[in-house]
């Protein structure tokens, strides 16, 4: 069947180039060929979501482009163990070249094949070096999410300018002859003076102007566009997002689509519910985050009990433990994890902990246990200084589970009401050797170690 649909496909291109011009006979095939890879990309891949994110760098990853092809080396392992997409930094050339991270944006068409800004590479290597890392992360049905950063700029010429009768640093003139840009696409300028907020002392990009728009998502080789189409990206994290208004990037993914999250740095859990409604997509839960450094770095889960953007609308809450920009979470940094990656909210692994600094036994036992046995609705069942209780109560085919945190410096036991009447459960950590079955009423007593967890389901 596959090989009659092919040739049918063929001879039908065939023809059509026979009765069209060279040049828009390759256009077709070219459009041809990228449809047929994006519809088979789109069955092979896992649903973002439906697994775990991994944050695939951290702050200054060693120099020398070398980076991607050590993602590359990771993504068939990391899909195994049940992670479903991968976060890779801006991927651009930035005004540092070769030492910069990706976040002070020159070129967001070199891919590390234009020798500006001191290097040809970027930091983590060439142009088709990260074309073969994509390729590889597909192949191993990982989606990939690039990290864009349109709230500033770095790295233009000086020019007079007529705005602030001084000369800036705002005459963009990279070497792909894409997206250049003057005075009149930063602030202040012709349209206004500013937005909601610039960052440190970056040209900062007016979003109002046609031509930025024209460039960042309207024309068909637009930064989104070209990202999505030419580079494969399947998904976006917006960088600051509290430097545009809403609208910006929510008009960015809806010219392109796919998984979208943005950086809306901010404890307040009413303002990140406002901003993911605005801006039609997720966000980073940093209310769940600081909630947790108050339950772990300050000795208290009675915090966890506290608003989070995952209570508010799981399903625009990624939540984390640490990320490149902030790693403040370190006493029993384990016991976070076994919190995010069996509660509600689509659960981000910073690469750091996951490769180097936590047992990479227990992690893959966590997420084993997110993606197999955590889901439905979130019941508190015991929350104080040292112990916190929670019950998913499944559906969808799975059972749920029951976590048990324990802060303390002994073991505790609990009795606790399941969802399961005269049935045996284990501890899937095997933290606890414990398989009691539970009582007619539902009722059971369980227990977790001392500076540890056990998460409990059916047998």
């Amino acid at each position: 069947m596959k090989i009659s649909k092919l040739f049918l496909g063929l001879f039908t291109i065939t023809l059509l180039v026979l009765s069209c011009s060279n040049e828009d006979a390759m256009d077709l095939i070219e459009a041809d060929s990228n449809t047929v890879q994006e519809e088979a990309s789109s069955k092979v891949l896992k649903q973002i979501g439906s697994g775990v994110m991994m944050q695939a760098f951290y702050w200054d990853v060693p120099a020398g482009g070398t980076w991607w092809n050590v993602i590359r080396g990771k993504v068939n392992d990391w899909s195994n163990v049940g992670i479903d997409a991968i976060w890779l930094p801006p991927v651009s050339k930035a005004q540092n070249g070769a030492f910069s991270m990706g976040y002070d944006p020159f070129d967001y068409y070199d891919f590390g094949e234009y020798n500006q800004m001191g290097s040809t590479e970027t930091r983590f290597g060439s142009r088709s070096e990260l074309t073969s890392l994509i390729t590889a992360a597909h192949n191993n049905n990982l989606s990939v999410i690039a990290d864009i950063v349109i709230n500033h700029n770095s790295g233009g010429d000086s020019e007079p300018n007529v705005f602030t009768n001084s000369n800036t640093y705002t005459d963009y003139n990279p070497l792909s002859g894409l997206f250049e840009r003057t005075q009149y696409d930063f602030h202040p300028n012709d349209y206004h003076n500013n937005d909601s907020g610039i960052f440190g002392g970056f040209a900062d990009m007016c979003h109002h102007k046609s031509y930025v728009q024209d460039w960042l998502w309207k024309k068909p080789n637009s930064v989104a566009k070209y990202y999505k189409n030419t580079m494969k990206f399947d998904g976006w994290r917006f960088d600051y997002v509290k430097g545009f208004e809403p609208w910006v990037p929510k008009e960015f993914n809806k010219a392109v689509g796919g998984f979208a999250v943005g950086e809306y740095w901010d404890g307040n859990v009413e303002a990140l519910k406002w901003w993911t409604d605005q801006a039609q997509m997720s966000a980073f839960d940093f209310g769940c985050y600081y909630k947790m450094k108050d339950a772990f770095m300050g000795n208290d889960l009675n915090a966890l009990n506290g608003d989070m953007l995952w209570k508010r609308n799981a399903s625009r809450a990624v939540t984390f433990v640490a990320n490149h920009d902030t790693d403040e979470i370190v006493n029993n940094k384990i016991l976070a994890y076994a919190y995010i990656l069996t509660h509600e909210g689509y659960p981000s692994i910073f690469y750091k902990d996951y490769e180097e600094w936590l047992d990479k036994n227990k992690m893959n036992n966590l997420i084993w246990i997110h993606n197999n046995l955590a889901t439905g609705s979130t019941t508190n069942l015991w929350t104080d200084n040292d112990e916190y209780i929670a019950r998913r109560n499944g559906g969808a085919n799975k059972n749920g589970l029951i976590v048990y945190i324990n802060n303390s410096n002994v073991w505790q036991e609990r009795w606790i009401q399941t969802n399961w009447s005269n049935q045996k459960i284990k501890d899937y950590t095997g933290n606890s050797g414990w398989e009691p079955t539970t009582q007619g009423d539902k009722w059971i007593k369980i227990q977790a170690p001392p500076k540890g967890y056990s998460v409990w389901s059916l047998k």
